[in-house]
């Protein structure tokens, strides 16, 4: 009979889950004049030592149903789970009345339409609310000052919140309530989508 005192002990993994606000990185990114790629941050993030990457979350706003199509299958195909709302298009307030003007024959040029941010924060909380019970960890990929709350929540829990963003695109009150803060553009040797890597990424299997 072996002795089960002598088998070896595997120490448990830690467990890690990601959430992307894409607004915030999408502005970051561009602030920064250079884009990550997803399919790298999940390499990044399972090649940690003592931690095993659990579950990965995308929150995006679309203008249309079909708005970033590709890219949305793109992510949910590499393992993300994918949250979407609408975008508020913004109505242009009433202008002051002129005099009339001699109708014209040719049609006036449509408007382009304006969008706001989609308010994804309830998504945000309520998805890391549910996996808390089960994670030991979180990397949050956000700027947005109305998630302090939240991490100081997750944090009450004993998960370690590591906020990742760049500098002055993240809100002071988030970066004071996480346990740790990491300046995206350190990551880009790591991150950085190369135009080589552009079409087999977001293949699928």
């Amino acid at each position: 009979m072996e002795n089960p005192l002598g088998a070896r002990f595997e120490p448990r993994l830690r467990q890690l889950v990601l959430a992307v606000d894409g607004h915030s990185m999408f502005y970051a990114q561009q602030k920064l004049g250079w884009f990550f790629d997803p399919r790298r941050l999940l390499v990044h993030a399972a090649a940690q030592a003592g931690l095993e990457l659990a579950g990965a979350f995308w929150y995006a706003g679309l203008k249309d149903p079909s708005d970033q199509r590709p890219f949305r299958d793109a992510l949910t195909s590499l393992g993300f789970t994918v949250r979407t709302r609408p975008l508020r298009e913004l109505t242009p307030p009433d202008s002051p009345r002129r005099p009339a003007e001699p109708r014209s024959l040719e049609p006036r040029p449509a408007e382009p339409k304006q969008f706001v941010r989609a308010n994804l924060d309830v998504e945000v909380a309520v998805d890391l609310m549910m996996v808390a019970p089960r994670t030991d960890e979180v990397w949050l990929l956000s700027g947005s000052r109305d998630l302090d709350r939240l991490v100081e929540v997750l944090r009450a829990q004993g998960l370690r919140i590591t906020l990742i963003s760049t500098e002055g695109m993240v809100a002071r009150e988030l970066r004071n309530a996480a346990d740790g803060f990491v300046d995206l553009s350190s990551l880009r040797p790591v991150l950085e989508k190369a135009e080589s890597l552009q079409q087999p990424v977001f293949l699928r299997n």
